[in-house]
């Protein structure tokens, strides 16, 4: 038989349970700040080791001194809120082997019993201190005769209670006391618990480091709530990626890794082996070379609003789901794009690079009021249409074209032909996809249509326009200017590669770095969209706002288990998914299947028994890409 030691401050709750209750007595008092870090001082020197545990007590109770039976209730009210989450999801386990578990805590049976009493843990299994009461409920002390008032209290539990004897004894927990039971004898392995602390001095000591319960049932091959432990999902962010993302990730409890600039090829598929989630931009290309590398790869993330970095249909056939956000940097980059027009067409860009020069020219030759010139919109889809609207609050006259019939906003008029809107706009903002035929949409010929003295803008993709033509034009006096935020060819990172491009010089040519969504605001709100799309499907199956799967929206299951089946879309996977289910005699409670061209995507809700042979011959149906079972 199996015993599980559990400490429980830090561990069964996400806090150190004196530290709370001196934030409850303290409230009132004009150094509770001062006072409370003095409390979480002593307790970090007793977690590492460094002062005993009587000195713990003594100090920390002097400093939080009159305490009543009222203090305790609000103390338990909060320390319910804060179990710590991978405890919480699996209380079956504490339930299921309820005899076996035991807690051993420094702290106070006053609260830790009331806490636990949804884990089904026996209050005879709960070892800790006890406070002493006067007759009007102020605690006056704590009971000296309890061992665990004492530096070695937790080792004569253990030599007391005799597990080892009995079987394999496994301790849990946070601190050095934890760590004592193992060193004394009296445990096969201590598990050093670092979902909520990290105390360096015991990790060191550890015979395993476990970031959550999950992990330690996992490796013990103990029953859990989740399929997989969280903290083995891991995450690889490029590019500078907003923190945001990287804390998401991190509360959800991923192990992420975030790197500043993007990475090539070779040097992708040498850390992508073990990465099971993929943030980019626009820098980082997935093709299929880096694709036969990502083994566990299962979501990309792409924090910008084009894909054409990624290959999407060697995704969809390694059941790689990929996700963006085609809204969140929008007004970023129409607010760029309405700058540029204004310093464009008042020469901003010149003048204020002679003034830098000691060039004073006042003067109004060639500069012009945007109210009233035509601005031509090539693509009306998100960014273009928003942009249509705020040009026309400042006077401008919008037109556009798009190949798709787009509805006009406001009094924008939609022409017949990319060659009427050319001919006749003051100014063309391009705003066209990635498509492979959208590339040098833009060269001599588009500009030679284009009026004497327009100006050219492209925010969209670097290959869309022919930059040598565009030159020319500069150069004969074609166009009056441009201005261009996207390149054919980009540096992966901002420190080592530099920029060399045939427009650098121009004083009528605006030159930015790809920073039309470069923001705070969008950047965080594309840093909090993405993960949390990749977070839902991870965790329920939905699919919704992908760009390469059937969009399914799906809620969380409960007392169930949901199967993720992503095959091939040839006609009769489903007939034998549900023949094998029939086979095992499983329960079948919901069921979902989507399809497009190229894959289908089942869900499968079964109730809680099941037979994990039927897994297995799932798995081996022919046309199966990728299997999870989600808990």
């Amino acid at each position: 038989m199996n015993y599980y030691i559990f400490d429980f401050d830090s561990t069964f709750i996400k806090v150190e349970a004196l530290e709370e209750l001196s934030k409850i007595v303290l409230k009132n008092n004009p150094n509770r700040s001062k006072l409370i870090r003095k409390v979480k001082k002593i307790t970090s020197d007793l977690n590492n080791g460094e002062i005993n545990i009587e000195t713990a007590l003594i100090e920390r109770l002097k400093i939080i001194h009159s305490i009543y039976r009222e203090h305790i209730e609000e103390l338990i009210s909060r320390l319910k809120s804060k179990i710590s989450s991978s405890f919480l999801r699996n209380k079956q386990f504490f339930k299921r082997y309820s005899e076996s578990v035991y807690i051993i805590s420094t702290g106070f049976k006053d609260y830790i019993i009331p806490v636990l009493e949804d884990f089904g843990i026996p209050e005879n299994n709960i070892y800790a201190n006890e406070f002493i009461y006067d007759e009007k409920g102020m605690v006056i002390g704590v009971d000296k005769s309890n061992a665990l008032c004492y530096s070695d209290g937790k080792i004569k539990i253990l030599q007391k209670l005799n597990l080892k004897n009995k079987g394999k004894v496994y301790v849990i927990g946070d601190g050095y006391s934890d760590y004592l039971i193992k060193e004394k004898g009296l445990a096969d392995r201590f598990y050093v618990f670092t979902e909520n602390v990290k105390n360096e001095n015991v990790i060191e000591k550890a015979d395993h480091i476990i970031p959550s319960l999950d992990e330690f049932l996992y490796i013990n091959r103990l029953p859990m709530s989740i399929s997989y432990p969280k903290n083995r999902i891991k995450v690889l962010l490029l590019e500078n990626i907003h923190p945001s993302a990287y804390e998401l990730f991190r509360k959800e409890g991923y192990s992420v890794e975030a790197i500043p600039g993007s990475l090539d090829e070779d040097e992708l598929g040498k850390v992508i082996k073990d990465v099971s989630i993929l943030g980019i931009r626009s820098r980082t290309n997935i093709t299929p070379k880096v694709l036969n590398y990502a083994n566990k790869l299962i979501a990309i993330g792409a924090f910008c609003i084009g894909t054409n970095q990624i290959d999407l249909l060697s995704c969809t056939n390694k059941g790689i789901v990929v996700f963006n956000a085609p809204f969140s940097n929008t007004r970023s980059v129409v607010e760029l794009v309405i700058c540029e027009i204004i310093m464009l067409m008042r020469q901003l860009y010149k003048k204020c690079k002679q003034m830098h020069n000691g060039i004073w020219e006042k003067t109004s030759k060639g500069c012009k009021e945007i109210r009233g010139k035509k601005l031509g919109i090539l693509g009306y889809g998100n960014i273009g249409s928003q942009l249509s609207v705020i040009a026309e609050a400042l006077g401008m006259d919008v037109i556009f074209y798009d190949i798709a019939d787009k509805l006009p906003l406001g009094n924008a008029v939609k022409v017949k032909s990319m060659e009427e809107l050319l001919r006749k706009s003051d100014i063309l903002s391009i705003h066209v996809d990635g498509r492979p035929e959208n590339r040098n949409l833009i060269s001599s010929r588009e500009i030679d249509m284009m009026k004497k003295g327009a100006i050219l803008i492209n925010t969209s993709r670097g290959f869309v326009v022919d930059l040598n033509s565009l030159k020319d034009a500069i150069v004969n006096g074609k166009l009056a200017g441009a201005a261009i935020d996207v390149f054919p060819e980009e540096p992966k990172n901002n420190i080592t590669e530099g920029f060399i491009n045939e427009l650098q010089g121009f004083d009528n040519v605006i030159l930015t770095p790809h920073i039309g969504g470069s923001t705070e605001e969008a950047q965080r709100s594309i840093a909090e969209f993405v993960p949390e799309k990749i977070i839902s499907y991870v965790n329920t199956g939905s699919t919704y706002s992908s760009v390469n799967f059937p969009n399914i929206a799906l809620p969380e299951l409960k007392d169930a288990h949901r199967f993720i089946h992503i095959h091939k879309n040839v006609p009769g996977v489903l007939a034998k998914i549900n023949s094998i289910f029939s086979k095992y005699n499983i329960n079948i409670v919901g069921q979902y299947l989507k399809t497009n061209e190229y894959i289908g995507y089942v869900i499968t809700d079964v109730s809680t028994k099941y037979d994990k042979n039927a897994i297995n011959e799932i798995k081996k149906i022919p046309e199966t890409i990728k299997f999870r079972v989600l808990y």
